[in-house]
């Protein structure tokens, strides 16, 4: 642990975190007297603490204090304060959470919660932290990333849900709030600029129909340049072009409530470029081909400049359309309460994608699509029975999805000459200078570099002596293999994936008395998934390898005998399984699975200000399908053949353990503190294969840790919040990876995923006149250094870093230890009303790798995704 490492947690002991102010429930707003009689505001205080957020992380009212669930709950002012304006601005104020982003924001992104997350560029994959935005579940991370309105808070669950939500999660979940409709006339509008020409408008209007009718519409754009430049021409990449409209209206009565939501936003960016931070030996051929039309080919400057190589008729488009429309009935039947929740979710994104990550023209997405059609139905029936001493809840979910995929992976106008490139680098160093020219199997690098088959013939007597008795043999040996032809490949790849999920589920408290309570939770799961494909690739060149042609046999056989690792990078770079012709045709399969979950939480009051508890929770997330013909089995590589079940993974469980206390001696102090331990069943982990991203199935991983959070505000004005998460993830040593793509990870921490963070931040909010008050924001997360695209393995050569192409030993990409600064002053009137803000996003300009992988096709070059640069900017707000 470095000395700042140290200091930081050493800081947790003597202080500082938490959220805002107390906010509204769900449903309608509880007034402070409401709070003073629960018990939850001192009433010696002038003021509410800072935790005495009310919440619904139970599906009952109660504040973060009163209940045994590790719940971090932000407030709507500390989210203003911090700039969140989506789902990733979260983890600066939660340690235990990340966020990242990969290939694509919108089908890319991942989630995690204490290490277990589902990471993204995998369609299929669905997430293992769920995204719940008034109550309705969102499919996957990139769905959820879209821009929000108005909030009134946000809820961070740590570990397994099924028993409150519908949708079952394995390692966590986010319950977002948006601002309701008020039955009082109000609105904002809000603008803001800073560098990179950024700036963004959005606002809100709000008030009354009837005294029961109540309306709120929300809309807002952002526009920013690109901050990552390509080295091949002016153009400027991970830009933001998007926006949003909502619209909402409320009827509530004594004893009835129904809220509709229509929402509707757009994207148009180009995302997400890709930084190049080691070097393979590849990068040469890459460097040659490029330099034929005057390009760079690997860009070799620090990654910090943000520059990489594009291909000059290549690009990163990225144009989402998200929309639904939600309704939630709340009914009180006497003592008991009814909760109805019908949604219906089209989200779809359309992409481009230069995915050999550098100036030539090897391979390139055009036109692909991805689509999801959710249609969900919860139900919850609550209330209290014996006097209180019981609080049941029973509940029920439905999910029907609909994923289409339609993937275009295609070889550009450069394939042909990369694969040359590439082979004759490989044999002229493999020849120990006999051969300096190298040799060539397509003829696309001129006259001056020999055929291999040509070397062959010159090598070996029995190949001369057959091609003398054969002059068609002869004839062939002398002519350069057919190329690609530019814009072969997937055309097109299409999949279709429907899902439909049933569940029950209840939660129950039993208050044997005041101070001890028993938490029993039940949910049984049955899903249900229909797999159909269709793959049409016209890959030319993979004719060669399956030609019954006997010249073609011949020479197979003659490379092989030759040089069998060349032959195997032949085969990969000619005929890669990602646009194999070899898997053409139709395919279906099914599989449907059921499982009881369940959590038992015991807790009991030490004090009125201290609450003690430990918990048991059952985790579930289904099986799914890898939506990628990559997956397939070739029989190029020793496999059968391609097969429906290949794309197949299977669930995975969990079994966790926690033991936590939150203590609130006073409103100006609050600690809250666990200790967890997770053991994973079939976890499912998306890992790099060589030429896609699939999902592997572990049979045993553990994530086990602490967590605190802290608050100190000693005046009404000044509120300070801490957290720090210390984290042990790692799939367990007795795994054998051998001979997949994680061998070598074996106890090995999980990639990219920091053993300590520390998080910081404290607002203060002196008055200045008797309505105008100054602000002052910073906040902090810091993480320790992590290994984000290989293990650190020293001996051996994981699989998972190797694209089997040419060898070679993985570099280490490694993140050192950094802190993320951000800030805020300004001033604003008491009410919120109105205010003048100067900002600033990534205060110290502080690079990091976001995440990072093995480019394909390209053995020892690694790439990443880079943080973003300083942002800054001025805001300003009205509203009355």
């Amino acid at each position: 642990m470095t000395k700042f490492e140290l200091l930081a947690a050493s800081a947790l002991a003597i202080t500082i975190a938490a959220p805002a102010a107390a906010q509204t429930t769900t449903s309608a707003d509880q007034t402070a007297s409401d709070q003073v009689a629960s018990g939850s505001v001192d009433q010696d205080s002038d003021y509410t603490s800072a935790n005495d957020i009310v919440v619904t992380a139970t599906r009952r009212n109660e504040t973060v204090q009163e209940i045994p669930v590790a719940v971090t709950a932000v407030g709507a002012e500390l989210l203003d304060n911090a700039g969140v304006v989506d789902i990733r601005g979260l983890e600066q104020l939660a340690p235990s959470l990340q966020t990242t982003t990969g290939q694509s924001a919108a089908t890319g992104s991942s989630l995690s919660i204490r290490g277990i997350g589902t990471a993204g560029d995998n369609p299929g994959f669905e997430p293992a932290v769920g995204v719940f935005i008034d109550g309705v579940f969102r499919s996957r991370a990139g769905v959820a990333l879209a821009e929000l309105p108005e909030l009134e808070r946000v809820e961070i669950l740590r570990g397994p849900q099924g028993t409150l939500f519908g949708r079952n999660t394995s390692a966590g979940a986010l319950s977002i709030f948006t601002a309701q409709p008020q039955f009082d006339l109000g609105g904002y509008v809000e603008g803001s600029y800073g560098n990179y020409d950024a700036y963004e408008i959005k606002g809100a209007l709000t008030g009354p129909v009837t005294e029961a009718l109540a309306l709120r519409v929300d809309g807002g754009y952002r526009k920013r340049d690109g901050y990552i430049k390509d080295a091949n021409s002016d153009r400027a990449v991970n830009n933001i072009d998007r926006y949003y409209a909502r619209g909402q209206a409320l009827y509530d009565t004594a004893g009835f409530s129904f809220r509709l939501i229509g929402d509707y936003s757009e994207t148009d960016e180009q995302c997400c470029g890709a930084i190049n931070f080691v070097r393979g030996p590849t990068a040469d051929a890459i460097d040659l081909v490029a330099s034929f039309s005057g390009n760079d080919g690997v860009y070799s400057g620090p990654p910090s400049d943000r520059i990489q190589a594009i291909s000059p008729n290549r690009d990163l488009a990225e144009k989402v359309r998200d929309w639904g429309v939600s309704g939630e009935f709340n009914v009180e039947l006497g003592e008991f309460n009814l909760t109805s929740i019908t949604a219906y979710r089209d989200w779809r994104a359309l992409r481009n994608q230069d995915i050999d990550f550098s100036g030539i023209d090897r391979a390139y997405r055009e036109g692909y699509r991805n689509e999801l059609k959710d249609f969900t139905q919860e139900l919850r029936f609550q209330g209290s029975a014996f006097d209180g001493a019981v609080d049941f809840l029973i509940g029920g979910f439905y999910l029907n999805e609909t994923n289409r995929l339609r993937d275009t992976v295609r070889v550009g106008d450069d394939a042909t000459a990369y694969v040359d490139a590439v082979l004759s680098g490989a044999i002229a160093q493999a020849s120990g200078g006999a051969l300096p020219t190298g040799a060539q199997f397509y003829g696309s690098l001129g006259p001056t570099v020999p055929l291999f088959s040509q070397v062959l013939l010159a090598q070996s007597p029995q190949l001369q002596a057959a091609a003398a008795a054969n002059p068609a043999l002869f004839a062939y040996l002398n002519t350069p293999l057919p190329g690609f032809v530019s814009g072969e490949g997937n055309n097109n790849d299409d999949f279709e994936v429907k899902t439909n999920a049933f569940a029950a589920f209840t939660h129950n408290i039993i208050n044997f008395t005041d101070d001890l309570s028993l938490t029993l939770g039940l949910r049984y799961n049955y899903e249900k998934k229909d797999l159909t494909a269709s793959i049409n690739s016209n890959t030319s060149t993979c004719g060669f390898f399956f030609s019954q042609d006997p010249r073609a046999q011949i020479l197979r056989g003659a490379i092989q005998q030759a040089n069998p690792e060349l032959y195997a990078n032949f085969t990969l770079l000619s005929c890669n399984p990602a646009v194999s012709s070899e898997f053409n045709g139709n395919y279906a399969d099914d599989r449907d699975e059921s499982e009881f979950t369940g959590t038992a939480k015991l807790a009991y009051k030490l004090s009125d200000e201290v609450l003690s508890y430990i918990s048991y929770d059952r985790g579930f997330k289904s099986g799914g399908y890898n939506l990628d013909q990559a997956s397939f089995d070739t029989v190029l590589l020793g496999g059968d053949g391609a097969q429906a079940t290949d794309l197949a993974f299977d669930k995975e469980t969990v079994d966790a353990f926690e033991l936590g206390v939150k203590m609130q001696p006073s409103n100006e102090f609050t600690f809250n503190a666990a200790v967890f331990y997770s053991q994973f069943k079939g976890l499912q982990s998306l890992i790099f294969a060589g030429s896609s991203f699939v999902v592997q199935n572990v049979p045993d991983a553990t994530s086990k840790g602490v967590e605190a959070e802290a608050i100190l505000q000693p005046v009404r004005e000044l509120i300070f919040r801490l957290g720090y998460t210390y984290l042990d993830g790692s799939y367990d040593s007795s795994n054998d990876f051998t001979g997949t793509p994680l061998a070598g990870q074996e106890g090995e921490q999980f990639l990219n995923q920091p053993r300590h963070v520390v998080s910081m931040a404290g607002t203060w909010t002196p008055p200045i006149t008797n309505t105008l008050n100054g602000l002052l924001h910073v906040d902090m997360r810091f993480n320790s250094g992590v290994n984000i695209a290989c293990p650190n393995v020293s001996t051996t050569r994981p699989a998972g870093c190797d694209p089997r192409i040419l060898g070679g030993m993985p570099a280490i990409v490694y993140n050192e230890p950094y802190p993320l600064i951000a800030a805020r002053i300004g001033v604003q009137t008491d009410d919120r009303t109105k205010s003048l803000e100067f900002f600033v996003e990534n205060l110290t300009n502080q690079y990091y790798n976001i995440t990072g992988f093995a480019v394909p096709e390209q053995t020892g070059t690694f790439a990443g995704y880079p943080s973003t640069p300083r942002f800054y900017g001025v805001k300003a707000r009205i509203g009355f």
